[in-house]
């Protein structure tokens, strides 16, 4: 189907809009005229009042508001703000080059302009690259906030800083007294309170400045609840029933209710490879449990995000254990070891009772060999007894007489018919 074509409009009528559009460009739209007697005031240690006067000669048509913008080291910020007030409170920037610029405008007229920018400066003071840098800061468990910081690159060994801080609901800023230096790194640790039952934390500025004007102050602010580490669970207990275990620890006294929540991690093993296990509560029940295994736990805290929007976790708690753990090594070991032990004991036991035996049986004599001996030396004797004097002849007698009659005593408690025969027939 054709579609129809538009009516072209009247030429009169055309004209008539393309006048109505372009008169004002025409005829040039009115620029405002600017804000004046711009100023700031450096209030709270990092706290910066800006502050200027109306334009005049404003028709009273016009929706006056104000546009404000923050230029750092030449770079705008994206924090452009309209207002109706004729002040802005910002954050300072002590250590870098910070201008504010404000103007004027009439919101929804199209004929006047905004206002050409009004503008400030605030300048660093003392030596480029002498202040603080690497400023971090935790609030542990809602008590102590602890802040750390290095010092510049261009400052001296010998630069020590002060921290200064100061809330909405604090009179007057306050020093940090409880400072210290540990290779390089200040520390500054000051407590930091509030009631459980508050709606809205407020955000904590912080100053930092040298000893000396040379050194370069440093100004920070910092929103708490993204800063909340909770403190290490502890009072861990284990109870175990049949192939359950009951884990539970002590709930946070600083905390409210409901605004924590916990990891459990288990293993049977090493516990860098053990299960992890989530709970909002103080406590957790394992069920399944192996009543043979040992079981290790440790648990650690970190805040909900509907309280704290911190992504900060605590400590792991000390490790505690329940059951026994079978030891395979030790299985291992004996198995090698009582082998060897019972192999020595043997050996030990045969060399002993081999001596006692022959302790308790000693070895009967044979008399062949004594009487070999004996009848052997005679016949030396007997040839050197020429040489030999009467009282020696008469000594070998009476020895001879001694060794015939032991012989004969021998001889007598043997219990075997043959030596008794062979003596009987040597004697005849």
């Amino acid at each position: 189907m054709a579609v129809a074509a538009a009516a072209p409009l009247p030429c009169p009528l055309l004209l008539a809009v393309c006048w109505v559009l372009a008169a004002p460009t025409a005829a040039g739209a009115k620029v405002l005229p600017s804000p004046s007697n711009l100023n700031y005031s450096l209030t709270h240690i990092c706290t910066l009042t800006w502050t200027w006067n109306p334009p005049e000669n404003i028709s009273s048509s016009c929706n006056l508001e104000y546009s404000s913008d923050i230029v750092i080291n030449g770079v705008p910020e994206d924090r452009r703000e309209w207002s109706k007030s004729r002040f802005r409170v910002t954050d300072a920037r002590l250590d870098e080059e910070m201008r504010f610029r404000v103007r004027s405008e009439c919101k929804n007229d199209n004929t006047s302009e905004p206002s050409p920018w009004v503008e400030t400066s605030l300048l660093p003071k003392g030596i480029p690259g002498t202040a603080a840098i690497d400023l971090g800061c935790v609030w542990h468990n809602l008590e102590y906030m602890a802040c750390t910081w290095h010092r510049g690159e261009n400052a001296s060994s010998d630069t020590n800083y002060t921290l200064f801080y100061w809330f909405d609901g604090l009179e007057n800023p306050k020093s940090c007294s409880n400072s210290s230096v540990d290779q390089g790194i200040f520390e500054c640790i000051f407590n930091l309170t509030f009631p459980k039952d508050i709606g809205a934390y407020p955000d904590i500025s912080i100053l930092i400045r040298g000893d000396s004007e040379a050194v370069t102050p440093v100004c920070a602010s910092k929103n708490p609840t993204t800063l909340v580490k909770p403190a290490t669970p502890r009072q861990l207990t284990l109870a175990k029933t049949n192939d359950r275990i009951d884990v539970k620890w002590s709930e946070s006294e600083t905390f409210p209710k409901s605004c924590l929540q916990y990891e459990v991690k288990y293993s049977s093993g090493d516990l860098d490879t053990g299960r992890i296990i989530a709970s909002e509560r103080n406590s957790v029940s394992i069920d399944g449990v192996d009543a043979n295994s040992k079981y290790s736990f440790r648990v650690r805290a970190k805040p909900k995000q509907e309280c704290y929007n911190s992504h900060l976790q605590s400590d792991w708690s000390e490790e505690k254990s329940i059951g026994e753990k079978r030891d395979s090594t030790i299985y291992f070991v004996l198995i090698i070891t009582i082998p060897l032990i019972v192999a020595v004991s043997t050996i030990i036991l045969l060399v002993y009772l081999k001596r006692l035996k022959i302790l308790i049986l000693p070895p009967i004599p044979d008399p062949r060999e004594i009487l070999k001996r004996m009848f052997g030396e005679q016949n030396e004797d007997s040839q050197s007894s020429a040489k030999d004097d009467p009282m020696n002849a008469f000594d070998r007698l009476i020895i001879e007489e001694e060794i015939h009659s032991l012989i004969l005593t021998e001889t007598s408690e043997s219990t075997n018919p043959e030596k008794e025969n062979r003596l009987t027939l040597l004697y005849q």
